[in-house]
């Protein structure tokens, strides 16, 4: 099978942005020369790691970044997009880590040389350990502390990234690690989960300033995730529920945005859970953004529940990736096209989309070819939300490489390149030859 779209795509255009996405933890090792994070502490914290797994060593791609920018380079693609760790260039007093602060430059270096564009997030999960201790992201003076970083590293790094996003899926961090507890730093309580969100989000408008003033030349914006909401029937009650559902997980993070306010469902919720807004802090979360970057997995199904407003359900007979995501490509187009409606939206990027597959090494060759399937089903969805007159300009295939995937540990397989962790082998999947050759054929 083959990647293709319709002959008279926009995407087909050379000026379309193609790239592979990847983020620090995830790959990189390293854990000795880089102070100690939060992924770090939760995962040497009893059975919240499905396979007992850490971040110490992962893909070691900070020793082997050159061949891995090599790999980048035969893809192909126009762009990397990948995340720096906080805690490798800003010592505990605040300051640069000039042996952090260098390997990001050698590796941006090599990634200019090849011509590849370099797509940089500042926040993809990973908080020192430090600022954890001191609250983490439910003290408000994490905020301020993060826009001291984007300041120093922005100016650090110089004119070579094209494009600075703040944070990576704010939802995910706020959420699953302040709310749900089944991210880093594990904290669990509805008490929690909107208060990190607030300062999470005044943590990006703060650094959009510095950005803006520091790197007026580059793309600035943030990455947000979003999975939408479907009532499980066209009954009112479960309409409104996928309707309170989808203010939560996915509105309370994009609506501060634009609209300079939180959904309507704040209201709704006791003092407890209403994080403490200051005079300021909406216009400050409200900066202007070059670009949005949007990430796509999956959709969510809801049904009304009298004890929580709304209920997920899952949905019967519907194929699925490997980590239980129902495949349903519809979904990433209606989201698109229901964001252009609601909001005055900057150029978009779909900055991470992708699946887990069940991957087998067999004769040196991975046969992904449901992986494969999936990305042809979802870029034929961004085209059909291109053109319903959305304003999409890159996508990035998640991920370049097999990687550490959260609480999920190894056991999950998200690359196009397989990686063995004995013995650190790259191997490009079949998925990523359709890629490239995909690719390849633009006009």
């Amino acid at each position: 099978m083959k990647i293709s779209l319709p002959l008279n795509s926009i995407m087909q255009k050379s000026d379309f942005i193609f790239g592979v996405a990847t983020a620090s933890f995830q790959i990189e090792g390293g854990i000795d020369s880089r102070l100690p994070c939060i992924w770090d502490t939760f995962c040497q914290t009893p059975n919240k790691i499905r396979d007992n797994s850490d971040g110490s060593v992962a893909c070691d791609h900070i020793s082997l970044w050159q061949q891995d920018v090599d790999l980048i380079d035969s893809l192909n693609v126009d762009a990397y997009r990948f995340s720096i760790s906080w805690p490798r260039v800003i010592n505990a007093e605040g300051e640069l880590n000039q042996q952090g602060v260098d390997f990001y430059i050698g590796l941006l270096d090599k990634l200019i040389e090849k011509g590849i564009k370099p797509y940089v997030t500042l926040y993809h999960w990973d908080l020192p350990q430090h600022l954890e201790d001191k609250g983490g992201w439910l003290n408000r003076d994490t905020a301020y502390k993060f826009r001291d970083y984007a300041d120093l590293i922005s100016k650090a790094l110089g004119n070579r990234v094209i494009s600075y996003a703040t944070l990576n899926e704010p939802f995910c961090s706020a959420y699953l690690g302040y709310e749900a507890g089944i991210h880093a730093p594990g904290i669990k309580g509805r008490e929690f989960g909107k208060k990190a969100a607030h300062h999470l989000l005044l943590a990006h408008g703060l650094a959009m300033q510095v950005l803006q003033k520091n790197c007026p030349d580059a793309l600035n914006g943030i990455v947000l995730n979003f999975t939408p909401c479907y009532p499980a029937s066209d009954s009112p009650a479960d309409r409104n529920a996928s309707r309170i559902a989808d203010a939560h997980f996915n509105q309370w993070y994009i609506k501060p945005l634009f609209d300079k306010c939180y959904p309507d469902i704040i209201e709704t919720l006791p003092d407890i859970e209403r994080p403490n807004i200051l005079d300021g802090d909406m216009e400050i979360i409200a900066q202007p953004l070059d670009f949005m970057g949007v990430n796509f997995y999956t959709r969510a199904v809801y049904q009304a529940c009298a004890y929580h407003q709304f209920e997920q359900i899952e949905v019967p007979d519907v194929p699925h990736t490997d980590i239980g995501w129902e495949i349903y490509p519809k979904a990433l187009t209606e989201l698109l096209v229901s964001l252009n409606d609601m909001y005055q939206l900057p150029p978009l990027y779909i900055t991470e989309n992708g699946a887990a597959m069940d991957d087998k090494m067999t004769n040196a060759a991975v046969n992904d070819e449901d992986r494969i399937q999936y990305y042809h089903q979802h870029l034929n969805a961004v085209n059909d939300a291109i053109e319903a007159g959305v304003n999409i300009k890159g996508y990035f295939a998640w991920s370049l490489m097999d990687n550490f995937e959260w609480a999920e540990g190894y056991l999950k397989r998200f690359g196009i390149v397989y990686v063995d962790y004995q013995t650190q082998l790259r191997t490009l999947k079949n998925s990523g030859k359709a890629y490239r050759d995909f690719i390849s054929i633009r006009s």
